[in-house]
């Protein structure tokens, strides 16, 4: 399992990673099984969407935003309930197929750390499977 660093900038941001993944995979030299790309932030996720369009990413942070308000009532008071509730929606992870020695992505997708509660430096693990 390797290690890397995405650093954010700002409270809530999407920050396509797929070239640092693909960077991975290369790496490892691998033709075949499928890649793991995970995080383990507690209001961060890992999602895959279309990144031609830098529309798309903000439009996701604003329908976010819309099924998570910050305005309401949170038990958890640390400040951060929202961030916990869009992580557990967009999830933590996502697997890839490997299809010879790339990321078998469709033409527009891209994978994007999905930051809720920053800006901080953030670890993301990506796993080969074989």
């Amino acid at each position: 399992m390797r290690e890397i660093t995405v650093e954010t900038h700002r409270r809530e941001e999407l920050i396509d990673i797929t070239s640092l993944v693909l960077n991975v995979v290369e790496e490892e030299g691998s033709d075949e099984g499928a890649c793991l790309v995970h995080s383990s932030h507690t209001t961060a996720g890992i999602t895959i969407n279309e990144n031609a369009d830098p529309a798309v990413a903000y439009d996701l942070l604003a329908a976010l935003g819309r099924v998570v308000p910050e305005d309401v009532s949170w038990r958890h008071l640390e400040g951060n309930s929202p961030a916990h509730v869009k992580a557990s929606l967009v999830g933590s992870s996502v697997l890839i197929g490997l299809e010879e020695g790339g990321l078998a992505l469709g033409t527009w997708q891209g994978i994007f750390f999905c930051e809720f509660d920053g800006p901080r430096a953030r670890r993301v693990r990506i796993a080969i499977l074989h």
